[in-house]
C-alpha cells in the first residue's frame, strides 16, 4: 500500500479494489478505518518499551533453492527453430503457382499453335501470374474495393477469353481465378462464385467434343487448384502473423517479469527497511542509557538486513515464498517494539501456497504503512478461513485525517496488492474512518487453482 494510493479520500469514505483492478465504493465502517501517512520515527514524548525482539523471529539464514517449491512450468512451447519461416512459406506458395503455370505452358506448346498465338498466350500467363501474386500477398483483402474489382475483372478476362482459342488446355488458369475469389471477397459471395467458376469448366471439353469424364475432370481440377491457391496464400499469411505475435509475446513476457520484480522488491524490502529504520531510531535512544539493550537491537538489525539480502536474491530468481503465520509473528514483534498494542487472531485454515504468499504480502505491506504513515497505538489483525475463502483484515488507529501525501514517489503498494489478489480471485478493500482509523481487508479464494494446499494453523 502506498500513501499516494491511500490518502486521497475524505474521512468516512471507502474504496474497493476488485479482482479486475477497478475501484468501487464500499460501505464505511463505523468509527473504523484508515491511517497510513506520516513519519515512522519514534513518537516524540513517547518511550519505546525496553523489551527484546528475539532474533529468531527474523531468521538470518538464506533459504536454499531446493527448499523452495518449484514454479509451475508453462506448457511446452514449440522451439523457434521448428517454426516455419515466413520466407519459406512464401517460397512454397511461389513454387506451387509456378508449377501450375508451367503445366499450362506445356499444354500450350503441345498444341503446336502459330508462334504469334503462342507468344500471346505466354504474355497472358505472365499477366495472370503477376495478378495472382498481388492477390496472394498479405493484406490483399484490405485493398480498396475498386482495386479488388479491377484486378479480379482483369483476371476474369485473362481466364475466359483465351479459352476460346485454347479450350481445355487453359483450364488451370481458372483455378487461379477461383482461388483469388476466395482470398478477396466476403465468404458468402466468395464460395458461391468459387463453385460457379468450377461448374463453368464443364463447358470447354464439351466444345471440343470430348467425353463427359473430361468435363468432370477439368471441373474438379479447377476447384482443387483454387483450394490449393487459397490455402497456401492463407498459410503464408498466418506464418507471418505467428512470427510477429511470437515476438510481441516475448516482449510482453519481459515486461511482466520486470513488473513482478519491481512489485516483489517493493513488498519485501519496504517492510525490512521500515523495521531497520525503526530499530535504528530505538538504538539511538538506548545507547546512552541502556547499552546492553542497544546491542541486542543491533543484532536484530543485522538479522533483518541479512534476511533482506536473502529476499532480494530469491526475488531475482522468482522463487520467493512467504508464510502468513510467520509474517504475523514478525509483525507482532515489530509492532510491540514500536509500542503498538497488537490483537491477533489467525484462523485461516488451509490455503494454497500462492494465496498464503499473497496474504503474507498484504500483512507485511499493511504493517509497513502503519509504521511509516501513522501514530498508531493499537493494531488488530484477523485472518479467518470460511466457505472456501480466506479473509484478512488489518485495523489500526493513529491516522491524521488531514494528511495527504502528494509526493510523486509515494509508492504503489495498493496497486501491487490489488494485482496480486486479482491473480487468486480476490479483492482489496480499504475503509477510512472518521476517528483516525483505517481498515484494510483482503479476501481471496483459499485454493484458486490446483496448487497444493498449506495448513496455517491458529494463533491468537
Amino acid at each position: 500500500m502506498s500513501p499516494h494510493d491511500r490518502h486521497h479520500e475524505h474521512p468516512g469514505s471507502a474504496r474497493q479494489l476488485s479482482a479486475n483492478g477497478a475501484w468501487r465504493e464500499a460501505a464505511p465502517a463505523s468509527g473504523r478505518g484508515a491511517r497510513h501517512e506520516h513519519d515512522a520515527a519514534p513518537r516524540d514524548g513517547r518511550d519505546l518499551p525496553a523489551r527484546e525482539l528475539p532474533a529468531r523471529e527474523l531468521p538470518a539464514r538464506e533459504v536454499p533453492a531446493r527448499e523452495l517449491p518449484a514454479r509451475e512450468l508453462p506448457a511446452r512451447e514449440l522451439p523457434a527453430r521448428d517454426l516455419p519461416e515466413p520466407r519459406l512459406a512464401r517460397i512454397v506458395l511461389l513454387a506451387a503457382l509456378a508449377s501450375y503455370l508451367l503445366i499450362t505452358t506445356l499444354n500450350i506448346f503441345s498444341a503446336r499453335l502459330p508462334p504469334a498465338v503462342t507468344a500471346a498466350a505466354l504474355v497472358c500467363l505472365v499477366a495472370i501470374f503477376v495478378i495472382q501474386l498481388g492477390h496472394s500477398r498479405p493484406g490483399a483483402r484490405l485493398a480498396p474495393r475498386w482495386r479488388k474489382g479491377a484486378t479480379l475483372g482483369t483476371q476474369a478476362l485473362l481466364t475466359y477469353l483465351p479459352i476460346v482459342v485454347f479450350r481445355a488446355e487453359w483450364g488451370a488458369m481458372a483455378g487461379f481465378f477461383s482461388g483469388s475469389l476466395l482470398l478477396l471477397l466476403p465468404p458468402k459471395w466468395a464460395w458461391t462464385l468459387y463453385g460457379a467458376v468450377g461448374l463453368s469448366m464443364l463447358v470447354p471439353p464439351a466444345l471440343d467434343g470430348r467425353a463427359a469424364l473430361d468435363s468432370v475432370y477439368l471441373c474438379q481440377s479447377t476447384l482443387l487448384t483454387g483450394l490449393v491457391v487459397y490455402g497456401l496464400s492463407r498459410l503464408a499469411d498466418l506464418v507471418r502473423v505467428l512470427h510477429e505475435t511470437r515476438g510481441q509475446l516475448t516482449q510482453m513476457a519481459v515486461t511482466r517479469e520486470r513488473l513482478r520484480f519491481a512489485r516483489d522488491l517493493h513488498d519485501l524490502l519496504g517492510f525490512s527497511l521500515s523495521a531497520i529504520t525503526l530499530k535504528s531510531e530505538l538504538i539511538h535512544r538506548l545507547v546512552p542509557t541502556h547499552p546492553q539493550r542497544a546491542m541486542d537491537e543491533i543484532r536484530d538489525v543485522l538479522a533483518i538486513s541479512r534476511q533482506s539480502l536473502a529476499d532480494v536474491r530469491t526475488v531475482a530468481s522468482g522463487l520467493r515464498e512467504m508464510s502468513l503465520a510467520d509474517e504475523l509473528t514478525s509483525a507482532q514483534s515489530l509492532l510491540a517494539a514500536a509500542d503498538v498494542e497488537v490483537r491477533a487472531d489467525l484462523r485461516a485454515g488451509t490455503m494454497s501456497r500462492q494465496v498464503n504468499t499473497v496474504m503474507a504480502a498484504v500483512l507485511r505491506e499493511a504493517v509497513t504503512n502503519l509504521l511509516r504513515h501513522s501514530k498508531a497505538t493499537y493494531c488488530e489483525i484477523v485472518a479467518v478461513g470460511s466457505g472456501g475463502r480466506v479473509r484478512l483484515s488489518v485495523r489500526n488507529d493513529g491516522v491524521d485525517p488531514d494528511y495527504r501525501d502528494l509526493s510523486p514517489h509515494s509508492g504503489s503498494g495498493l496497486g501491487n496488492l490489488a494485482t496480486r489478489l486479482a491473480d487468486v480471485d480476490g479483492e482489496l478493500t480499504t475503509v477510512r474512518g472518521t476517528e483516525g482509523t483505517f481498515l484494510l481487508v483482503a479476501d481471496a479464494a483459499a485454493i484458486p487453482d490446483r496448487e497444493a494446499p498449506v495448513a496455517e494453523g491458529t494463533a491468537a
